[in-house]
């Protein structure tokens, strides 16, 4: 069975056990939520609203509210005026799961009607605490000592370059010495000059 309904100006085609994201609903998560504004509901017998289905309602339950990603706007004016505009916009999102489609009697139902959220705030702050949690649990998951490997054994082209790298290093200081002393006996040939 399947329905479509609107909300939020736009219409979806849902059936039960769907994940839903849809605008931002006035609830938070974990309540339960009914849509009324059916327009169709499907099945074994297809019936159309005119322009809503009468008794109609499907049943939904709030996963969580999100924003969704972010859209840039930029504008550019050429010629003289040479303005430049850019803003980010990131959408209020409500994450539905389907529960339940009813064909009649939704009006009987106690549950509240879905409604939009339109100018509410969101509390984030409490997922940004979660998160933090799960980064200290991240970090002392790391802090434990970890499984001993073992030692791979170097081959002898590496053995080669270790020691050509050792043979240059000595190399370079005696470079460094003989320079040194032919420094100190120029100064000691210009004193005796002087």
């Amino acid at each position: 069975m399947y329905a479509i309904i609107e909300t939020g100006g736009k219409q979806y085609k849902v059936q039960k056990d769907d994940i839903l994201a849809v605008e931002k609903l006035s609830a938070k998560g974990g309540d339960k939520v009914q849509f009324n504004s059916v327009l169709l509901t499907g099945g074994k017998e297809v019936r159309v609203g005119d322009p809503l289905v009468k008794g109609a309602g499907v049943q939904a339950t709030v996963i969580d509210q999100i924003k969704g990603k972010k859209v840039i706007s930029f504008v550019k004016r050429r010629r003289k005026s040479s303005s430049k505009s850019k803003k980010g916009h990131r959408q209020q999102i409500t994450l539905l799961k389907i529960t339940d489609i009813l064909e009649s009697g939704a009006d009987k139902t106690n549950i509240q009607e879905a409604k939009s959220g339109k100018g509410l705030k969101i509390d984030y702050s409490a997922k940004v605490n979660i998160s933090k949690k799960t980064e200290k649990v991240k970090e002392t998951v790391k802090a434990k000592p970890a499984k001993k490997t073992p030692v791979k054994k170097e081959s002898k082209a590496e053995k080669e370059t270790k020691a050509v790298k050792a043979t240059s290093v000595t190399t370079d200081k005696k470079k460094k010495e003989t320079t040194k002393k032919s420094t100190a006996i120029k100064k000691e040939v210009e004193k005796k000059s002087t």
